[in-house]
């Protein structure tokens, strides 16, 4: 990922609110903050990452205001002063002791026993404050100090400020400063973060409610790693099922090094010439992701700049053009069925494609890349072999896992996201442990008429037995959350207030080849004699 804010870069600014607003860093272009300010996209372009800066009062004669660098020592002032009183502590002259959990007392005894707490008052009461609201206004409207000088009047214009205890008057001030501070600070959109604010600020349906904490078991349980492409050698290759808008695609992308562009990425490049040739589909390190629909949900892929939207070729320049493979349903199950599959476009001689009008030659080798890029990827896909599965899906995991399945290598990990956990319990149920030995015990008579018994892997189930309980081993169900803690001197205790919504599980299963026949351990086991002789025990084998 880039250290500097690149041109046409997504980024997230977090605002003194703690929210943040997403957007795209376009050059000689005006970026508003709403009630901060404005201010001109080239003055954070080419900059590093996580720099906070601070709108400075505007100029006579001019529209949007100048950016100031924060140095950390300012932002934290705060917390070093605070660090050096502890350090150098001075008696009060009131005698106000603090306890052991951090709340001030008026009056200890000699043994320390507490007699009489503290009764200043924490309530702020806006009758004490001696400024209006039309002042107020009027002090926003000016704009001074970047909100600084706005803090310092209000605070000083309470006439309770002194009766405050140490907690709530740093609570006061971080409430005045989130409120009328002109800061901001510049972050990287990546994965966590964009996870984070689609809970938080934008619709969490759109994806399935998908918490940071599950977005990393599923690309851990699923073991999606970067993979080395070798010559004639075909691994690293991940199938996956996402309808979160390509926010699973995206995180696995980011395990697999395929995400972010490189450093030479145009956004703005066109092809050059009326016919460029397209890059093969990789072999390796790659990620096939099955949809429902004629063209893939990747919307979130845009914060990324990827877009598979645009005109063919789509972005020739991002890993993800070549790495990221996509077919719907009717082109895994029924491809003679597809259109685009099925209508096989004939190769044209140079002489025949002179003869063409630059409209229809155009036409001619966009139908031909999009034909021959769907055929290699059906043709790879239905070969089977992936290392893994990840599914996000709100769809019947059963009858995802059908199909899907066998196409999966031995020892492959399989891990379903799902926000409810009834359907995820139903699916371990049908790879239990009692139900395997069932089958075993007593196949049915559909996968006992086989032929072949290879074909049992593609059996497509009964009623007693929907899937084949023998293909996966160590199938259970797990859920995690991660809990937010207030951390402070005597009142550390988790978050009261917290968001709800679906809890989220994963299903975490792996992939296992069937023996065939029996399995027979032969040879002649013998014991240590009594008094001697030759010691230990063995197995002596047949010749």
């Amino acid at each position: 990922m880039h250290s500097l804010v690149p041109p046409n870069a997504w980024v997230a600014l977090r605002l003194p609110s703690d929210s943040l607003k997403v957007l795209q860093i376009v050059p000689n272009t005006v970026v508003s903050l709403g009630k901060y300010g404005t201010f001109s996209s080239n003055l954070i372009i080419e900059r590093p990452y996580n720099l906070t800066y601070e709108l400075l009062d505007r100029r006579a004669g001019e529209k949007d205001s100048d950016l100031r660098i924060v140095p950390a020592s300012e932002i934290h002032a705060d917390t070093i002063a605070e660090e050096d009183a502890a350090s150098n502590p001075k008696e009060a002259e009131d005698k106000v002791v603090i306890g052991g959990d951090g709340v001030e007392f008026e009056l200890v005894g000699e043994n320390g026993e507490v007699i009489i707490r503290s009764n200043r008052e924490t309530i702020d009461d806006s009758a004490r404050q001696t400024l209006t609201m039309e002042e107020i206004e009027v002090l926003k409207r000016e704009g001074t100090g970047a909100g600084k000088d706005l803090i310092a009047k209000l605070m000083l214009s309470h006439t309770g400020i002194d009766q405050k205890t140490t907690f709530s008057l740093a609570k006061y001030k971080l409430l005045k400063t989130k409120k009328y501070l002109k800061r901001f600070t510049v972050l990287p959109l990546d994965v966590p973060l964009l996870t984070h604010w689609m809970m938080t600020e934008k619709d969490a349906n759109k994806i399935l409610e998908m918490r940071n904490e599950m977005l990393s078991l599923i690309g851990s349980w699923s073991n999606v790693h970067f993979s080395e492409s070798l010559p004639d050698m075909e691994g690293g290759r991940w199938l996956v099922v996402d309808e979160t808008g390509g926010l699973l695609v995206a995180a696995m992308a980011e395990r697999m090094g395929i995400l972010h562009p490189p450093s030479d990425f145009n956004w703005e490049g066109k092809p050059e010439g009326p016919h460029r040739e397209e890059a093969p589909p990789a072999t390796s390190n790659t990620i096939t992701l099955v949809h429902n629909n004629a063209q893939p949900n990747l919307s979130l892929l845009k914060y990324f700049l990827y877009d598979p939207t645009t005109t063919s070729p789509p972005c020739p320049t991002h890993p993800l053009n070549n790495h990221l493979h996509a077919l719907s349903w009717l082109q895994l199950l029924k491809p003679s069925e597809d259109t685009t599959y099925s209508s096989k476009i004939e190769t044209l001689s140079p002489e025949e494609l002179s003869q063409m009008k630059s409209a229809k030659r155009g036409t001619y080798y966009r139908k031909l890349r999009r034909w021959t890029k769907t055929t290699h990827i059906v043709n790879s896909t239905l070969t089977g072999g992936f290392d893994g599965l990840a599914i996000a899906a709100s769809m019947d995991p059963s009858s995802i896992l059908r199909h899907t399945l066998p196409l999966l290598r031995g020892g492959a990990s399989i891990a379903i996201y799902s926000p409810t956990i009834e359907p995820l319990v139903t699916l371990a149920d049908l790879y239990s442990t009692s139900r395997r030995t069932a089958f075993i015990q007593a196949p049915p008579a559909s996968f006992s008429e086989l032929e072949d018994q290879d074909r049992g892997i593609e059996w497509q189930g009964d009623e007693d037995f929907p899937l084949n309980p023998t293909l996966v081993l160590n199938a259970s169900v797990q859920s995690a959350r991660v809990r937010e803690w207030q951390v402070l001197p005597g009142r550390t205790h988790p978050m009261m207030t917290g968001r709800g919504g679906a809890e989220g599980y994963l299903f975490t299963g792996i992939r296992v080849l069937p023996a065939k026949g029996r399995v027979e351990a032969r040879g002649k086991f013998w014991e240590e004699e009594e008094g001697g002789g030759q010691g230990g025990s063995g197995c002596e084998g047949n010749s």
